[in-house]
């Protein structure tokens, strides 16, 4: 990973990149409103770039996606959105007839795409369902979720119908806070039934490769704020990462990070894109990012020099992961999982 290779002292993590791709929610925008640097950042990272947007969210449209988008100073369209209802679209054409009625647990961004693939969608478990497709809206309460756990009671193996949900996320940041995903939606159904719904969405690899082949992308860069998709997700499909500090997952979640789930850059907010990453030196059991430094003596984690916090935390990120070892193998000082980084 880029992280622990020799890289140009005056790279940034932009370098050579040929497409951006970025996700929403912690990421551009938390609730209707955009997070701080992360506009004018995009807008500057567009300049001699693609810049495209990959979202697991499946309660807008693309098209109301990129409208909200426009309103927050960056002008997108509604093909540079890949949502995860149109990952969705793809597995559900190699699972059923064409023209097949489609329950739909969601809101109108599901709708629109199940529609959009020739679908009809139902509400009910009486139509005779090919398929249950569910994904997030702040709608969507117990009624829909007994519908789809109807519909869903006959295991596939025995005949049953094919259940996909468009993501497991199992939180979304919002305005005031961070608040219950799809992937709560998703468990409530699945102990009901007992059944596992097939994921479309990110941390899986078809939204990648839907976004990779509609940009065209030879050099993309994914940006995401959660280690268990965005990073996971990106790391499958082979694109470097970079994990910004403005949603889900903070210092104490980089620390943790499995081998699967470890970005390629670690990033305070979207400014850091246009700056110089330092290159991380790992000398023994002794990693230094800029002027940190974090050294493994057995169990314990020890700041040997403090550096910027960003700095500081990319050092510790690199010295646990070069181990191999889990984080609760280690004594881990307090400052090194300080959060002074923005969220919502």
């Amino acid at each position: 990973m880029a992280l622990f290779g020799r890289r140009a002292a005056e790279s940034t993590p932009l370098d050579g990149v040929d497409v951006v791709l970025a996700d929403l929610d912690g990421v551009v925008y938390a609730g209707a409103g955009a997070l701080p640097h992360a506009v004018e950042s995009l807008r500057r990272a567009a300049e001699g770039r693609t810049l495209g947007y990959i979202t697991n969210n499946a309660s807008r449209t693309d098209a109301s996606v990129a409208a909200h988008l426009s309103e927050l100073g960056l002008p997108t369209a509604a093909h540079e959105i890949v949502t995860s209802p149109q990952a969705a679209m793809r597995l559900l054409a190699d699972r059923v007839a064409p023209g097949s009625t489609i329950m739909v647990v969601g809101g109108e961004g599901l709708v629109v795409e199940v529609e959009k693939a020739g679908f009809v969608v139902t509400r009910s478990a009486d139509d005779a369902p090919a398929a249950v497709v569910q994904g997030f809206a702040p709608e969507v309460g117990w009624a829909q979720l007994a519908e789809a756990a109807y519909a869903l009671a006959l295991p596939e193996d025995e005949g049953g119908i094919p259940w996909i949900a468009t993501n497991t996320d199992w939180t979304i940041p919002q305005a005031r806070g961070i608040a219950p995903g799809n992937g709560t939606l998703v468990s409530a159904v699945h102990t009901a039934i007992g059944r596992l719904a097939t994921v479309a969405g990110k941390p899986e690899v078809p939204i990648f490769e839907e976004a990779v082949a509609r940009f065209a992308a030879q050099h993309p860069l994914f940006l995401g704020d959660r280690l268990d998709t965005d990073i996971l997700g990106a790391n499958r499909a082979g694109i470097p990462s970079a994990l910004v500090l403005t949603g889900i997952d903070r210092p104490k979640h980089v620390l943790a990070a499995p081998a699967g789930s470890q970005p390629t850059f670690i990033l305070g907010d979207l400014r850091e894109l246009h700056e110089p990453y330092p290159d991380v030196r790992l000398e023994g059991d002794q990693a230094t990012v800029g002027g940190a430094s974090v050294r493994i003596e057995g169990p314990d984690v020890r700041i040997i020099a403090e550096g910027r916090p960003i700095d500081l935390l990319r050092a510790g990120a690199a010295a646990i992961w070069a181990t191999g070892r889990a984080i609760y193998g280690f004594r881990v000082p307090e400052q090194l999982y300080a959060d002074p980084f923005h969220r919502p």
